[in-house]
């Protein structure tokens, strides 16, 4: 455990010393604030009265943003692994005495410590509101946990990627067309079989969002997050350590 919280803090120490990851947070909270005033200028429209402001204005927010995340998380993961083998350090990390699985982890949860930090930044705007308004708190904490468990999704799988490759580009790149294809993926089956568009929809990221989004919670949009996790965790564990293994 010590060895994870070690390599999850020095990937976090890492992450902020690039200007990359500051970038990345001063445009991510510029376009959410000009998304936020536009859904509050909806809001005021009078054909919009009968809406609740939690629906508008903050589940909106939470569903623009996990299109923004989606948009920047290929850049904040394509380096996890690829900067290891760049800088030559992957050679060290395999002979060191920390384990495959402490080193994947503790990347995975460096990469979430930072997701958190951008999705607190994010909750500030619609908490403002609770100074002059009522806000649906149940709906709120609902829609912040499904942004948590997206972007937890997205890091493994980032990850993952990240461990393929020698080139952040090439991950970079590889890691969007992913994450595109697995939020979309449902419109696919809007011309295929029922089974088939079941399946297909089970499979979009974000027909799970969308529900708790809703205020829908439903354990099986949750479970279906945790497995995407440690299925691409698991994964990286397999491949670094077949790498270790045949040298």
């Amino acid at each position: 455990m010590n060895n994870i919280i070690f390599i999850a803090a020095n990937e976090l120490r890492r992450m902020f010393k690039s200007p990359l990851a500051w970038i990345i947070l001063a445009t991510v909270q510029f376009l959410l604030a000009i998304f936020f005033y536009l859904l509050l200028s909806q809001y005021m429209q009078p054909v919009n009265a009968s809406s609740g402001l939690t629906e508008i204005v903050v589940s909106g927010m939470y569903q623009i943003s996990g299109v923004i995340m989606l948009l920047v998380s290929p850049l904040l993961t394509m380096r996890l692994i690829t900067e290891e083998r760049r800088l030559g350090t992957i050679k060290l990390l395999f002979s060191s005495p920390i384990s495959i699985t402490e080193l994947v982890l503790g990347k995975y949860f460096g990469m979430i410590a930072f997701y958190c930090l951008i999705l607190v930044m994010i909750s500030l705007m619609p908490a403002s509101l609770l100074f002059g308004t009522q806000l649906d708190l149940g709906q709120i904490a609902s829609g912040l946990i499904g942004l948590l468990l997206l972007t937890s999704s997205f890091a493994a799988i980032g990850l993952f990627i990240s461990s393929l490759t020698k080139q952040p580009s090439t991950a970079a790149i590889s890691t969007f067309g992913v994450l595109f294809l697995l939020w979309i993926i449902n419109v696919a089956g809007s011309n295929s079989s029922e089974n088939t568009a079941a399946i297909l929809s089970y499979l979009s990221l974000l027909k799970h969002y969308t529900n708790l989004l809703n205020g829908i919670f439903n354990s099986a949009d949750v479970l279906f997050y945790i497995f995407v996790s440690l299925f691409f965790i698991l994964l990286t564990i397999w491949r670094l350590d077949a790498e270790r293994t045949h040298g």
